[in-house]
C-alpha cells in the first residue's frame, strides 16, 4: 500500500473531482471523470456515481482491477501551476443490491504529485 504525504493528503481533502481510467476486456482503456471520496484511515478513495453498478468502468473493475486515478486542477493560470496526485492500483467492486449505490474502492501501489509540495 503506497504511503500518503501531509501535503498530497491536504489536497486530495480539498478536491472532489477525478479521473479514472480502467483497462476494459478487449485491452483497451476507459478514462472517466468522477466524484470520489478520500479516506486518510487507510489510504483508500471510493468512487461512486450515477448508476455506478451498471456502468462500464465498474464492470471493467470486476473484470480486471488494474486502474490509475488521477486528481488534478490548476491552482492559478497565470501563472500556469498545475497541480496533480496520480494513483496506480488495484480496484475492487463494492456491490449493492441497488446498483446505483454500488461503488469502486481503489487501493493504491504507487502514487506520483507534482504541484503540491
Amino acid at each position: 500500500m503506497a504511503k500518503f504525504t501531509s501535503a498530497q493528503i491536504k489536497y486530495l481533502k480539498s478536491q472532489r473531482l477525478g479521473r479514472l481510467a480502467t483497462l476494459r476486456p478487449d485491452g483497451t482503456l476507459q478514462n472517466n471523470p468522477v466524484g470520489f471520496t478520500f479516506d486518510e484511515e487507510t489510504g483508500t478513495f471510493e468512487i461512486g456515481g450515477f448508476n455506478m453498478g451498471e456502468s462500464r468502468k465498474y464492470k471493467n473493475v470486476v473484470a480486471n482491477g488494474q486502474v490509475a486515478f488521477v486528481v488534478d486542477d490548476l491552482e492559478t493560470v497565470d501563472p500556469w501551476k498545475p497541480r496533480m496526485v496520480e494513483v496506480r492500483g488495484t480496484a475492487e467492486p463494492i456491490p449493492n443490491d441497488d446498483p446505483r449505490k454500488s461503488r469502486v474502492r481503489i487501493h493504491p501501489n504507487r502514487v506520483i504529485s507534482f504541484g503540491i509540495e
